[in-house]
């Protein structure tokens, strides 16, 4: 029987944990304001170049993920009913997380609520910046291939990273980016709630 892949980004899709990010980004850049912040999630983070090039009114000193790690699990909530969703789709495909975060505090959030068991992989900022080569990864790991697996993202440039290895997405609407600017991806659909994920991952393993 053939296994297939969803592959879970954390941030604005499973944790809503965009007030928090951009509180510590504003603590480097102090200029930046929260459309410019979203802009960011339009490529791979990791690859963002500050326009304004202002290192005077930067903190580059600051750690993001050391201010963030520790706040996560107080002040980041779950997003409601995708707890339930993450179960139910657990059920008939293999989850796997893909994200910009680093591992150990996602593995912390899910086991927080009692949703480590449901992935069988975290791949973090520390597996490899880049999240073309965590699918990568996914694709050897588990010898399986692009139209196996499935993207679940609320950005555009997972969209886009995704893409460049042959892997859909469906996009989500409750997370960092619009409807608007995530059509630009391309999705195979967007969900506008969680529970609309259960029929949008069947209808693309369908198709």
């Amino acid at each position: 029987m053939k296994e297939y892949y969803i592959l879970f980004d954390f941030d604005g899709v499973i944790a809503d944990s965009f007030k928090l990010a951009f509180e510590i980004q504003k603590m480097i850049y102090p200029y930046l304001d929260e459309s410019a912040y979203r802009k960011k999630f339009e490529k791979n983070i990791n690859d963002w170049e500050d326009p304004i090039n202002n290192t005077e009114g930067c903190r580059q000193n600051i750690d993001f993920f050391a201010e963030y790690a520790p706040r996560m699990k107080k002040e980041i909530q779950i997003i409601p009913g995708i707890k339930d969703i993450i179960i139910n789709l657990e059920k008939n495909y293999k989850l796997i997380v893909i994200s910009s975060t680093i591992t150990s505090p996602i593995q912390e959030f899910l086991k927080t609520h009692e949703l480590d068991s449901h992935f069988a992989e975290i791949m973090g900022n520390d597996v490899h910046k880049s999240k073309v080569e965590k699918i990568k990864m996914v694709f050897e790991k588990y010898n399986t291939e692009p139209n196996n697996c499935v993207f679940i993202t609320d950005t555009l440039g997972d969209m886009h990273e995704a893409s460049r290895v042959g892997v859909g997405s469906i996009g989500i609407t409750w997370g960092f980016h619009s409807p608007e600017t995530l059509l630009k991806g391309k999705p195979f659909r967007l969900a506008n709630k969680p529970n609309e994920l259960l029929t949008a991952v069947s209808d693309y393993f369908k198709k």
